[in-house]
């Protein structure tokens, strides 16, 4: 494959007005006789309206900010699903429509963005022009050229091409591709500066147009679900959850959910849907989805298949037209510290404003510590995209280590549009306290209920208030982790302003194995919006009083005070007992938001 060089044929642009970029002659040469000026004029989207023109719409080239700037997308996808869907963790992440020099039909073409040259019609037959890129980007994209009518009528220019007077005086249609995302701002800030220099004689000029690859970002939960996704283990416990989620997504009018990777029953945690974006026609987005796999190394010896299995999902299942994957890690990271690779451990604080401060896109939450972190090559991957810059609170002591056992997100109509539910054992206690005070003390919870040992062999749960509250383990491990949920909390306070009446407090207690804690009574933040007003959230199995399961109560009440419905699903066997619930247990794929990155200027 051949890699384009700082030289490759570029477009002509003129500055129009005082506002414009110039193109720049070269001071030292002397035009050739009968040239009286070199017109190098190359133009992008710059202003972002979908269209390349001549005028003062994308005169200003050269600018990236709230306004200006041209946007292009790795071409990550596989739109003629020409990539295998079989291959190891070092092959599959390496075929899509970027990793070959062909434009791979009419929809790998509406993935280029493109660019032109103005038509000197005056050019006399010695000009030729040539391009080049900023060097840092030289091997990160990938320019074409046109060479007919159709739709997939490019080719790509070679590290030598240029163009010849003919095509100069006629102007040339240009696209370019990423050949990947940005994964490291130090090495590539995700810019490319590229450059026409037209050349007559001794004489050139040159124009400049400054470009950038779109971010890759993820969804927050206030926006629509699309499609949801369950794995599939053909276990009892496992068809109990399934079967409850799919009656609340068809209520709600979503189909059936997506199966998918059928051995590993944490659909969260090996994969993370996500997308980017550049500018269409009439103010449209043009989208390509992209989904990530989880950093999850399960045998760092395997040079061919270290990762988690179920994450080639990503290549094998999910890529294809407009949908395209990544994976990045460090096989040498600490296996004490893989939890923290699950996406359960990524999630998105929806939108907000604080001060002078503007998240568009939300911001990405993550559990992470000096001491206690995520694979180091992929937060980095994550904090280069810059438009969701990630919120780090401490997860170190949960068991698991993931921000979805203590946290969620629910849309409410208020002047920030959302709420922050967070878990609170404190309240959880108090419930049970006034039950025995009430003398409802011997009523049990966990009714048929088993604990599972790692042999699969079933121990009874089931246990009265009063045995709960007697239980000394339980009762320090959740007096422990208020301690704890009370610093996260303070921490996602100050950086999104929320006050006390934007948090929403969910009763459940937590209890401990191998110094880490994890939730007793099924943790009902561990839930998915599948609409802007039903939740989904696993079954607590509390007691029953008066008729009522009273953390049911209590958990529909409060949500029914923002105008959310709780729809309670079965998930102990196959996840509450395995130490996840039905966050942990799906994955969703949501609406692309409206807000367009590019007007962040970030």
């Amino acid at each position: 494959m051949r890699r384009i060089s700082p030289l490759l044929a570029v477009l002509l642009v003129s500055a129009c007005s005082a506002t414009a970029d110039k193109g720049n002659p070269d001071p030292s040469a002397t035009p050739e006789a009968g040239v009286t000026a070199i017109v190098a004029d190359l133009r992008a989207d710059s202003n972002r309206d979908g269209l390349v023109l001549f005028d003062e719409t994308d005169a200003v080239k050269t600018t990236w900010d709230a306004k200006n700037g041209a946007v292009f997308l790795a071409n990550i996808d596989d739109d003629k699903a020409r990539c295998k869907n079989t291959g190891d963790d070092v092959d599959l992440p390496n075929c899509n429509d970027a990793s070959n020099e062909v434009v791979d039909g009419a929809d790998d073409a509406l993935d280029l963005a493109r660019l032109k040259t103005k038509p000197w019609a005056e050019a006399p037959d010695t000009a030729t022009a040539a391009i080049s890129v900023t060097a840092a980007a030289k091997d990160l994209v990938r320019i074409f050229k046109r060479t007919g009518a159709g739709a997939a009528d490019f080719e790509v220019l070679a590290d030598d091409s240029t163009f010849t007077a003919e095509e100069i005086r006629a102007g040339v249609e240009l696209a370019i591709e990423g050949k990947d995302i940005v994964r490291d701002t130090a090495k590539w800030d995700g810019f490319v500066d590229v450059t026409l220099r037209v050349t007559v004689g001794d004489s050139s000029a040159t124009d400049t147009v400054k470009m950038r690859v779109a971010p890759v970002m993820t969804f927050h939960h206030l926006l629509p679900a699309e499609e949801v996704f369950v794995s599939d283990t053909a276990t009892a416990g496992n068809r109990a959850m399934r079967t409850d989620l799919a009656s609340f997504s068809t209520a709600v009018g979503l189909p059936s959910p997506t199966l998918v990777a059928e051995q590993d029953q944490w659909a969260q945690d090996f994969f993370e849907t996500a997308f980017m974006s550049m500018p269409g026609p009439g103010g449209a987005q043009h989208v390509m989805h992209v989904d990530l796999r989880s950093a999850n190394v399960y045998d760092a010896t395997d040079a061919h298949n270290p990762l988690r299995p179920a994450g080639q999902s990503v290549f094998t299942a999910f890529r294809g037209k407009d949908t395209g994957g990544i994976q990045q890690f460090d096989a040498q990271h600490s296996q004490a510290m893989d939890s923290l690779n699950s996406f359960g451990n990524l999630e998105t604080i929806p939108p907000y404003t604080l001060g002078d401060k503007s998240y568009p896109l939300g911001r990405i939450l993550r559990g992470k510590t000096p001491s206690f972190y995520p694979d180091p090559t992929f937060v980095k991957m994550m904090e280069s995209q810059a438009m969701q810059p990630p919120v780090y609170i401490d997860t170190s002591w949960l068991l698991v280590g993931h921000v979805d056992e203590t946290m969620s997100f629910v849309k409410v109509k208020s002047p920030r549009g959302w709420a922050l539910l967070v878990n609170d054992p404190t309240i959880a206690k108090k419930m049970l306290e006034d039950q025995v005070a009430a003398g409802n003390g011997a009523v049990p919870m966990f009714v048929g209920k088993s604990w599972f040992d790692d042999s699969g062999k079933p121990s009874p749960a089931q246990a009265t208030i009063a045995a709960v509250l007697a239980d000394t383990a339980v009762m320090s491990a959740s007096a422990d982790a208020a301690t704890e949920i009370d610093a996260q909390l303070a921490k996602v306070k100050a950086e999104t302003g929320l006050t006390d009446a934007e948090i929403i407090k969910i009763p459940f207690l937590h209890t401990s194995m191998q110094g880490g804690s994890y939730a007793y009574i099924p943790g009902m933040v561990n839930g998915i919006l599948v609409s802007d007003t039903h939740f989904v959230v696993p079954n607590p199995h509390g007691p029953v009083i008066n008729g009522a399961d009273i953390f049911q109560k209590t958990m529909t009440e409060r949500l029914a005070a923002v105008g959310v419905k709780v729809d309670f699903a079965e998930d102990w066997d196959e996840y509450h007992a395995a130490l996840g619930e039905v966050h942990c247990g799906s994955n969703t794929r949501r609406k692309i938001p409206s807000a367009l990155w590019w007007e962040s200027g970030r």
